[in-house]
């Protein structure tokens, strides 16, 4: 007996409704990813500055020793001599003075905190401060979990903020490192699958828009034309929503791939990348239980049911999260469990809105509130 071709398994006329749903569907996302991935491409051009800016590079940090053992020699290894560098320390209680202390440097500047007054979120009030004490031409935000990957990175992130408009907010798809391959491969997936970014910057809807948190450029004065960490004092999802709120004033973000500039390394364990994402997955999804519920329908839907409908939609699975972990630099083992990491994205989405509904969300020792008649957090 012959086995079926391709041919043959496709659906008939009479094929069942959520057949042809999950076509769609899977075509739609299909479509979506191949149009990042040329964006995201074409995006990256360089332009040299007639006069290079200079750059204060902003970063918070709260209980970040381990990560700033990193970042900061990567920071003051940089070839580009026109930089500060700020970090506010956010009221720690670990090893973060000591190490900002053993890397004193001339462009290095920290500034204490003991943590955020009423009605800020630590990360959002360590930002404003440090764009208060700040002088650079251009602001370019990290976090604390952030690398450089060589002396002229700084140089090429110049390069390509200058070759984009005058105006252009520049954030980027960085290069993850650390643990919790199969959770953190999930980002990086939900960025090229989820949201079209052609779109963003040809449309006026400030809800196709996102912006990196972990690293992002404007020119100082857009920034304090507009005051987006002062304008969202109290937004966990800080990054999401200036994001919007940039672009509702004509400054829509511009995503590039910085892979090669910028590592992250989000969670050094499973643990620890459970605990960070339960924090924000509720809030990624609309942040109340209606788009909470709409939201994980459809993700239940896209990537939980199709293998149990059909072989073909669980290569569809497996092709759509091999591309995002090619063009993310996940290696292929990490593609082979497609199915495992959605099935744990699901479990962890049912964690979050449940740590939110009952008011155990922390992070970094503090609470996470959500106010959900409005939709918002802080």
């Amino acid at each position: 007996m012959s086995n079926p071709s391709p041919d043959s398994s496709r659906p008939s006329p009479h094929a069942p409704v959520l057949t042809w749903l999950l076509i769609v569907a899977h075509a739609a996302l299909l479509i979506v990813l191949v149009g990042n991935v040329v964006y995201l491409r074409r995006r990256r051009s360089r332009e040299t500055p007639s006069a290079w800016p200079t750059v204060s590079v902003l970063g918070p940090a709260r209980n970040e020793a381990d990560n700033l053992r990193r970042l900061l020699p990567s920071l003051l290894d940089q070839a580009y001599s026109e930089v500060e560098i700020i970090v506010y320390d956010d009221g720690s209680d670990d090893d973060t003075a000591a190490v900002l202390e053993q890397h004193a440097a001339p462009r290095l500047r920290v500034l204490r905190g003991e943590g955020p007054p009423p009605g800020w979120v630590g990360k959002v009030h360590a930002l404003h401060e440090a764009t208060r004490a700040a002088t650079g031409d251009v602001y370019l935000f990290l976090d604390a979990d952030a690398e450089l990957r060589d002396s002229q990175a700084l140089r090429r992130l110049v390069e390509y903020h200058h070759a984009q408009a005058e105006d252009a907010v520049l954030t980027g798809l960085p290069r993850l490192r650390g643990g919790a391959k199969l959770l953190v491969s999930l980002v990086p997936n939900a960025t090229l699958v989820g949201l079209p970014w052609p779109l963003v910057v040809r449309t006026a809807d400030p809800s196709l828009a996102a912006l990196n948190g972990q690293c992002w450029m404007i020119r100082a004065a857009l920034y304090h034309e507009h005051e987006p960490h002062a304008a969202h004092p109290n937004e966990v999802l800080e990054d999401v929503t200036i994001g919007r709120y940039l672009k509702a004033r004509g400054l829509p973000p511009v995503q590039i791939d910085v892979q090669d500039e910028i590592n992250i390394f989000m969670y050094e364990n499973a643990t620890d990348a459970w605990h960070g994402f339960r924090k924000n997955a509720y809030l990624l999804m609309g942040g109340t239980t209606l788009r909470f519920v709409i939201f994980f329908a459809l993700f239940f839907f896209c990537f939980v049911i199709p293998p149990f409908v059909s072989g073909w939609f669980l290569l569809s699975i497996y092709a759509l999260k091999a591309v995002t972990d090619r063009v993310s630099g996940f290696p292929a083992w990490v593609s082979l469990f497609a199915p495992l990491s959605y099935a744990l994205g699901w479990a962890l989405q049912v964690d979050s809105a449940f740590t939110h509904w009952t008011g155990r969300a922390r992070w970094k020792g503090r609470p996470v509130a959500l106010r959900e008649e409005s939709g918002q957090s802080h």
